[in-house]
């Protein structure tokens, strides 16, 4: 009891000054525009042994801290529906397979060139150095609003070929290993089904297990009980892949992508991101813990000069990788730029490579100290590139942006609907201001006298110069699905004084939209749905009182099974809400008639 006692004493005196200097560098960093990585890597090294001493067992710490990897690649496949793969499968599986293969070969050569070592050692330090950081890049394009854009897409479909690539490097450090503890090991073959049987064993979970286990919490209304779930199913999955010798991370990730087409997608993400990010901040302390700073103290301009090679022929082949497969110089630029860095991943893969007696603990800590050098470049990179990037405004160099006009709407979005809705408001003499980026519509509109400004106004930059400032009205009622409760969150906190309304493509998207703070969101087609029912019954003779009483019925139960969805995140809630062709059937038979 009193061991137990002074473990639980040591784990609360590191975490005081963990959190406490975390907390400074990483606010720090960030208000320099250098991302919070850094800020956790700067703090782990000055807690750790070698400068303050005031945390030991790194160890340890980055065993329990490797979870935060894992539900990293959690949340990376809650993103991925099969529908989104397929539809991205010339990046991920093409360009993504080019890049670390072509990138992971020539920083393996520069390696071999740069420090005379063995060819495996090169292999084991030069591979991961192909990968980069999805902790740092998917931040940078959510920050910037360009992650569900076609660049950001081609990023993250590199991203996630890289995140899938640490299974046959793991495989290629093993097969390389001198540590005869690893030579009892199954062969590389054995490894490859034992992935694809695992892979098939958790879809098969997924399926006949973990949606029938979400339904029943979702029925139940225990909402707290979808964070144990989540959790259960990222280490379950981790857990199961590590036993048989796999990538943990791997593991977690197919958990993500078998709930990626699930209900309850946004519930799990929401309950699991705050692990994920404590744990994933645990886990770069514990990296900088592990930096052996005197061997880089004695090997500075090696550090700085591979750091530099690294940044300069990734960004070079990325660029020309990104240019074959159809995007134009300055997009292609972009990618190699924002790609250029070394990510999290490499420090598991060069720990792995010395548990495998390819390299020694001084190697790995040089090389960490590259990969962490690369990283901190990234946003200065950034920003010192910013005009060499930006794409020309296309045929849109005409049209204006939009302008601080004091309007008391914003109207974001001006096809079928959005028309509509901003010429109601012209009639009843409120001031509009019109966003889109439809160049084709923005000049149709202007031969009809309509005033339509260029941009995407799901951003807070785009809705600031609007004027949403000081306006009394939000309207987004633009095409499509791209706004959640996290983005409409973000508008309303930046705008508080504006009363949002918002445009749903269908049930989905108001699910996805459950707990934002709109004053109202319409679905785009249910109102001229209700109007075609109304003329349909009225022809066939229907009395206009059964008319009125039939819509506000099938309103009253629509509006009870939205409720009920939303309440339990499962689109099957509520079905007997429906008006069935069956439950009708039954009521004629009962009468004696036939069914109209």
């Amino acid at each position: 009891m009193e061991a137990h006692g002074d473990g639980g004493l040591s784990l609360l005196r590191d975490a005081v000054p963990m959190l406490g200097f975390a907390l400074v560098f990483v606010l720090l960093f960030r208000r320099l525009g250098l991302g919070q990585t850094l800020g956790f890597l700067v703090a782990g090294a000055v807690v750790g042994p070698q400068v303050l001493g005031l945390v030991g067992g790194a160890e340890a710490k980055m065993g329990f801290a490797e979870l935060g990897i894992a539900l990293l690649l959690f949340l990376v496949g809650l993103e991925l529906s099969p529908s989104r793969l397929w539809r991205m499968r010339r990046d991920i599986f093409g360009l993504g397979l080019m890049q670390v293969s072509l990138c992971g070969l020539a920083l393996a050569g520069l390696v071999w060139l740069a420090t005379q070592s063995t060819v495996g050692a090169a292999l084991a330090l030069g591979l991961p150095l192909a990968l980069s950081s999805t902790a740092q890049v998917l931040p940078l394009l959510q920050s910037a609003g360009r992650l569900r854009t076609p660049f950001g897409e081609r990023a993250f479909a590199i991203l996630l070929f890289q995140d899938l690539s640490i299974v046959p490097l793991i495989t290629i450090v093993a097969a390389l290993s001198r540590n005869p503890a690893d030579m009892g090991g199954p062969p590389g073959w054995m490894l490859a089904l034992y992935t694809v049987a695992a892979i098939l064993g958790l879809v098969l979970a997924g399926r006949f297990l973990l949606s029938p286990l979400f339904r029943l919490i979702g029925n139940l209304g225990e909402r707290e009980m979808f964070v144990f779930a989540g959790l259960f199913a990222v280490i379950a999955s981790a857990a199961l892949m590590e036993a048989l010798g796999l990538s943990a991370a791997l593991g977690a990730f197919i958990a993500g992508v078998m709930l990626a087409d699930s209900p309850y997608r946004h519930e799990l993400e929401a309950d699991v991101d705050p692990f994920r990010s404590i744990l994933l901040g645990l886990f770069f302390l514990a990296v900088g813990m592990t930096l052996d700073l005197h061997a880089i103290a004695a090997n500075p301009l090696f550090v700085a000069g591979m750091a530099f090679a690294l940044i300069v022929i990734k960004a070079a082949l990325i660029m020309g990788m990104a240019m074959l497969f159809g995007a134009k110089l300055r997009g292609a630029f972009a990618l190699g730029v924002l790609l250029s860095q070394g990510g999290e991943f490499g420090f598991v893969l060069f720990a792995q490579a010395q548990n495998a007696m390819l390299i020694e603990g001084r190697a790995a800590s040089l090389f960490g100290a590259i990969v962490t050098l690369s990283m901190a470049t990234t946003p200065f990179l950034m920003m010192a590139t910013k005009k060499l990037r930006a794409e020309p405004e296309r045929s849109s160099d005409h049209l204006e942006a939009p302008q601080q006009e004091g309007s008391n709407a914003v109207v974001v979005g001006y096809g079928r609907f959005g028309q509509t809705v901003a010429q109601m408001l012209i009639g009843q003499g409120i001031s509009v201001t019109l966003v889109d980026t439809d160049v084709e519509m923005i000049e149709t509109a202007g031969d009809f006298g309509m005033k339509v400004y260029y941009g995407d106004g799901t951003r807070t930059d785009i809705l600031r110069q609007a004027g949403a400032a000081d306006a009394e009205l939000l309207l987004f009622c633009q095409d499509g699905n791209k706004l959640d409760t996290e983005a409409i969150e973000a508008i309303h906190h930046t705008f508080p004084q504006a009363t949002i309304f918002v445009r749903a493509y269908d049930r989905r998207s108001v699910i996805k939209m459950k707990g934002a703070p709109v004053a109202g969101i319409v679905r785009e087609m249910l109102e001229s749905a209700i109007v075609m029912a109304r003329l349909a019954m009225e022809a066939v003779g229907v009395d206009s009182t059964e008319v009125d009483k039939t819509e506000n019925e099938y309103r009253r139960r629509d509006s009870a099974r939205l409720r009920a969805q939303e309440d339990t995140g499962d689109l099957y809630a509520a079905r007997d809400r429906i008006f069935r062709q069956e439950a009708l059937e039954d009521a004629a038979a009962l009468a004696g008639r036939k069914p109209k």
